[in-house]
C-alpha cells in the first residue's frame, strides 16, 4: 500500500535522525544548553488582547514544492519582526521543506521575538536539539505521536523551558494534546495526511479546547477575512506561513493580517 506525505516524512525522519545522533551526539547538544539563556516568551507573545502572528519561513513544501528561490532566512525574520510579526516559526526539515536547525541560530542573534521549531519532532534528541540551536518553543504533531510518546516530549520540553505547540486536526487528537498537558493547541486547517485545506476545521474544532489552552489556528489564513473567521471561532493566534512567503510586500501582509 502507497504511504501518504506523513508517513514518508516520518519515515525520512527516523533515518535522518540515526546520522544526526552520530554527528552532533546528545551531550555536546547538552554543553550547548548549558550556555543558553533560560528566558521564554513564546507562550506570553501568544497570549496579546489581539491575535496574534506567528510568521513563518519556509522555501519549500510538499504540497507546493519551491516557494520561495530568493530565501533569506535572516533577511526574512528581521523584516517579519519590524512588520509586527508577535513570534517566528521556522521550518527545519531538510528534504521535504529545504530548513535546518541551524536557520534557528542565525534568525536568534537578529531578532527579539520567539522562534517556534516547526518539524516533525518524534525523539527526545531533538528537544534537546531545538533547546541547543536556541528555539523557544517546538511543534509537536499529535497525528505522529502515540499518548505515552507525546506526554515524554513534552515532559522533556518542560525540563528544558521549551514550550510546546501541539498540532491536532481531529477531536481524538485534542483528547490526547489535553491528556498530555497542552498549554498550547494548535488545530491545523490542513489535513497532513492528504495536504487538504478546510478552514472551517478550526471553527469545528475549537470549541473542544477549554478556555485556559491558547488556541492557534494554522494553515489556510490568506486574508483578512480568514483571521477574523478563526478569531470569532477562540483563536489566540494564527499561524501564517505561504501567504507571506508568496507575497510581494511583505509588510503590508502582516498589516493585513494582524487584528
Amino acid at each position: 500500500m502507497k504511504k501518504n506525505i506523513l508517513e514518508r516524512i516520518v519515515e525520512n525522519k527516523k533515518k535522518e535522525l540515526k546520522y544526526r545522533k552520530k554527528e552532533f551526539p546528545l551531550e555536546k547538544l547538552k554543553v550547548r544548553i548549558r550556555k543558553k539563556n533560560n528566558k521564554n516568551f513564546f507562550k506570553s507573545a501568544l497570549k496579546r488582547k489581539n491575535v496574534s502572528l506567528i510568521a513563518e519561513l519556509k522555501r519549500k513544501s510538499p504540497s507546493l514544492g519551491l516557494i520561495k528561490q530568493d530565501f533569506d532566512h535572516t533577511k526574512i525574520a528581521q523584516k517579519y519582526e519590524e512588520s509586527g510579526a508577535d513570534a517566528i516559526s521556522v521550518l527545519t526539515d531538510k528534504k521535504f521543506f529545504q530548513g535546518n536547525i541551524e536557520f534557528i541560530e542565525d534568525i536568534k542573534n537578529r531578532i527579539n521575538i520567539p522562534i517556534l521549531r516547526k518539524d516533525f519532532i518524534i525523539d527526545s534528541y531533538q528537544v534537546y536539539e531545538s533547546k541547543a540551536f536556541g528555539a523557544d518553543a517546538i511543534l509537536l504533531i499529535a497525528a505522529i505521536l502515540p499518548l505515552n510518546k507525546l506526554k515524554e516530549l513534552k515532559q522533556v520540553a518542560d525540563e528544558l523551558n521549551l514550550d510546546c505547540l501541539i498540532e491536532v486536526n481531529s477531536y481524538s487528537e485534542i483528547e490526547a494534546a489535553i491528556d498530555a498537558g497542552a498549554e498550547i493547541i494548535g488545530i491545523n486547517n490542513r489535513d497532513l495526511k492528504t495536504m487538504e485545506i478546510d478552514i472551517n476545521t478550526f471553527e469545528n474544532l475549537s470549541r473542544h479546547i477549554p478556555e485556559e489552552i491558547v488556541k492557534v489556528s494554522e494553515s489556510g489564513i490568506f486574508s483578512r477575512s480568514d483571521v477574523l473567521k478563526v478569531k470569532l471561532a477562540g483563536a489566540d493566534a494564527v499561524l501564517v506561513g505561504t501567504s507571506l512567503m508568496t507575497s510581494k510586500n511583505i509588510e503590508k501582509k502582516i498589516r493585513e493580517l494582524k487584528i
